[in-house]
C-alpha cells in the first residue's frame, strides 16, 4: 500500500485519467473530490461491498478489508 500525505487543495493522480483532490479536512473527516472517466465506477467501500454481495461476487479479501474509507467520494467528469 502506498501512503501519501496531502493537504487541502492538493491532489493525487492515478494513471492519466483519475484525480483525487483533498477538498476539506475537518477533525477526523476528510472530503475527497474524484475526477474519473464515466466508465470507471467510483464508490465508497461499503457501497462497493454491497454491490458485490448483491451480485454474488464478493471476495474473501473484500470482506477482510474494512476499508477505513469513510470519506465521502463523488465521481465527475
Amino acid at each position: 500500500m502506498l501512503v501519501l500525505s496531502r493537504q487541502r487543495d492538493e491532489s493525487i493522480m492515478i494513471g492519466d485519467d483519475v484525480e483525487i483532490i483533498i477538498v476539506d479536512v475537518r477533525g477526523d473527516k476528510v472530503r475527497l473530490g474524484i475526477t474519473a472517466p464515466k466508465d470507471i465506477p467510483v464508490h465508497r467501500r461499503e457501497i462497493y461491498d454491497a454491490i458485490k454481495k448483491e451480485k454474488g461476487t464478493g471476495t474473501e479479501s473484500s470482506e477482510q478489508n474494512t476499508g477505513d474509507t469513510k470519506s465521502e467520494s463523488n465521481q465527475s467528469n
